[in-house]
């Protein structure tokens, strides 16, 4: 058998089937009334040395591909069938045996009908997180969701959801789970998830095939559209009060973010499935398609994870836009549908090689998010680079903001905000804010603290950095994870141990100085013209004078580039080859300082040798530069890669265009013809543009569109 190999993606989580049958007889369910009834010769339950066979494997597979956490779902049938004891037990050997290789992130899949306290304590206990199914209000849930006496589940599962909410419990809700009927009412529906304040819906489209098609009673083109943007607009209307992951998906997909969910997008999957008797299958709605669809023959008793890894089946959803049918390829909204998900594109006649049943809904989903979406008014960003930063900036406030909420719960945050607010009230103090927040790696830091755990230390050293070049006096006390404490525009100070710090501003100096019981608070002050390092303390240095972009080699979060960041630099010979690259510059193009289109990197980072110059994922103004570029090379490309700063930055501030339509690609090619002063080509992409349809650019992208010709036009002649 071929082993996977270490560069296929890894799989990351595992749906444990641990109870096979159901107290309720939902007639859209995947398990028991499609295709497929292998349930019937499961174990009612999973046994304990399944169990252990399942965690032993997964361990020995997380081991080996380094994986720093996985998860595992929990599932059925209805998981809490097995009863709180079983529970317990699971929980127990999973987390003994994962816990000490990687991070185990347990969830649950449920009904919640006969959910209660003892249940709830063992999640607890264990961190489980539960997700519940529940299609709308009473009349929309009882539609499918019936016990098997035929009685209404709809109470019981709200009193399960209830009970969820409780100040104990409420940590571990993770979210509802809704199956669209197009019978239903959308709103209605939207309206009754809406008010049990989940932490998060999803709303889920019927399982379906081309040879078993998806309940359209109104026989419209796009019923599961017309409905899922009912929602939508209900949701933006709502001010959107929590995620719902299939709008989230559609929406990062379209600003060229990742896919959320596996029905939509085409990121490789990552999961596997154990049924209660230790059977590896692929992903179980697969059931859907034909009796035993997602067999794989592989059983954990004989067989380890990077075996499964290696089914046609698993690696047939893990190949990207390659493993889509190729009317799927030359969708234009194939980056946000991904082909829709893999069960869906069955058809007896040539299996999985077609698009989604639900293709047509699909498509007019993503476009009618697209054209909702998009903002069409004038931004004057587009203007000159001035306005193009100030816009910049309004996002970083915005970003700082959304982490401070992160934040809230979180005393010292509090202390570091009062700061903010107070710095940005000072006429004299808010600029010197603003130099803080708009340092480019600030916005790395941002960004990735609202995508995962807030970073409390980068959000206090940034307050501190901001109060340091304001030079308002303040005192802030932190938990420092590491030795390295960075201030953002100044440098980095270098603690004797990690720990709870007092970081102390004057108007001219700061302290840093250990703040536990016991450590010695003694301290030492450095003065902020202090440009030489020293044991402690390393400045960051301007290529230039005083207005010169800042060499940043230590910044935590410079490592925002395609390619690996060079270590903090030991020498001066970096920062003289960049200096007589700006010696080239001015000499090759004495009006670029005053030119409002010019581009101005404010922070220089050394990267790798070979990378050239390259722009990162967040933060206009900076700029990666290769250890060994020369400055021939840097004098040479900046016109190029500037251009292409201004237009993704642009992207970032304003709507130019549509996320989906043919105006993205061409502006992109007349944007480098002009950088590398391939006229022609410019000409070309800017001829295509002025034909399209009014409707394929906003006021701001047509507007650009015309600078576009009027600088080909400058530099053509």
């Amino acid at each position: 058998m071929t082993p996977q190999s270490p560069d296929s993606p890894p799989l990351r989580q595992l749906v444990l089937k641990i109870h096979s049958r159901c107290d309720l007889l939902c007639d859209h369910c995947y398990v028991y009334q499609h295709a497929d009834q292998s349930w019937r010769s499961r174990p009612t339950f999973i046994r304990p040395d399944t169990v252990r066979s399942v965690a032993d494997r997964l361990a020995e597979y997380a081991e080996t591909r380094a994986l720093e956490s996985v998860s595992v779902i929990l599932h059925g049938g209805e998981p809490l069938l097995v009863g709180p004891a079983r529970l317990r037990d699971i929980c127990a050997q999973l987390t003994r045996t994962l816990s000490p290789l990687t991070t185990l992130d347990l969830r649950m899949h449920t009904n919640a009908v006969t959910l209660n306290r003892r249940h709830l304590d063992v999640c607890r206990e264990f961190g489980v997180q539960v997700s519940v199914s529940l299609d709308g209000d009473r009349e929309a849930n009882d539609r499918h969701r019936l016990d098997r006496r035929g009685r209404s589940s709809h109470d019981r599962v709200v009193r399960g959801i209830r009970l969820l909410q409780e100040p104990e419990y409420r940590h571990l809700f993770s979210g509802i789970l809704c199956t669209v009927d197009v019978a239903n009412d959308p709103v209605a529906v939207h309206d009754a998830l809406t008010e049990l304040a989940p932490p998060r819906i999803d709303y889920l489209l019927p399982h379906s095939t081309w040879d078993s098609p998806p309940p359209n009673p109104a026989q419209a083109a796009t019923p599961y559209a017309d409905w899922l943007l009912a929602v939508f607009d209900r949701w933006e209307e709502q001010g959107r009060p929590m995620p719902v992951r299939t709008f989230d998906s559609v929406l990062s997909t379209l600003r060229g973010g990742p896919p959320l969910t596996e029905a939509m997008g085409l990121a490789p999957s990552d999961l596997a499935v154990i049924e209660t008797d230790g059977t590896f299958e692929q992903a179980d709605w697969l059931k859907t398609a034909y009796a035993g669809a997602p067999e794989t023959g592989y059983d954990v008793f004989r067989h380890g994870f990077a075996e499964f890894a290696t089914h046609p089946g698993v690696r047939a959803r893990q190949a990207g836009v390659d493993g889509i049918s190729g009317t799927c390829r030359r969708c234009p909204v194939v980056r946000s549908c991904g082909g829709g998900l893999y069960g869906h594109r069955y058809r007896s006649e040539n299996g999985f090689d077609n698009p989604s049943v639900f293709c047509a809904d699909l498509r007019s989903l993503v476009d009618g998010i697209a054209d909702r979406v998009t903002d069409r008014s004038f931004a004057p960003a587009v203007l000159g680079t001035d306005r193009l930063a100030w816009a910049q900036l309004e996002l970083d406030r915005l970003l700082l903001r959304r982490t401070r909420q992160q934040l809230a719960a979180e005393p010292d945050a509090a202390d570091a905000w009062r700061l903010l607010l107070a710095l940005d009230a000072d006429p004299e103090a808010a600029p010197h804010l603003d130099e803080v927040l708009a340092h480019p790696y600030a916005r790395t830091g941002l960004h990735r603290s609202l995508r995962g755990p807030a970073d409390t230390a980068r959000f206090m050293s940034l307050t501190a950095a901001a109060a340091l070049r304001a030079g308002v006096p303040a005192t802030l006390s932190w938990d420092q994870p590491g030795t390295r404490l960075h201030l953002p525009t100044w440098g980095t100070y270098r603690l004797d141990t990690p720990g709870r710090i007092e970081v102390t501003v004057a108007p001219d100096a700061f302290r840093v100085r250990a703040a536990g019981p016991g450590a010695d608070r003694a301290g030492t002050w450095v003065p902020v013209d202090e440009v030489l390092a020293s044991a402690h303390w390393h400045p960051l240095g301007r290529l230039l004078a005083q207005d010169g972009p800042l060499v940043d080699d230590a910044d935590p979060y410079r490592d925002c580039y395609p390619v690996p960041v060079a270590p903090p630099l030991a020498c001066g010979e970096f920062v003289e080859r960049l200096g007589r690259a700006y010696e080239l510059l001015d000499k090759d193009a004495p009006d670029r300082r005053t030119d409002p289109d010019a581009f101005r990197p404010t922070v220089l980072t050394p990267l790798e040798a070979g990378s050239g110059l390259v722009l990162g994922a967040h933060g206009f103004g900076a700029l990666g530069v290769a250890v060994d570029v020369t400055p021939e090379e840097f004098a040479r490309d900046l016109p190029r890669i500037g251009r292409r700063a201004r237009l993704k930055a642009l992207r970032e501030t304003a709507d130019l265009h549509p996320p989906v339509g043919p105006a993205g690609a061409l502006l992109d090619l007349a944007d480098d013809g002009l950088g590398r002063a391939a006229y022609e080509e410019a000409a070309r992409a800017l001829t295509a543009l002025t034909l399209l349809p009014e409707s394929e650019l906003t006021v701001t992208g047509a507007v650009l569109v015309a600078r576009m010709w009027s600088q080909w036009a400058g530099r053509r002649g």
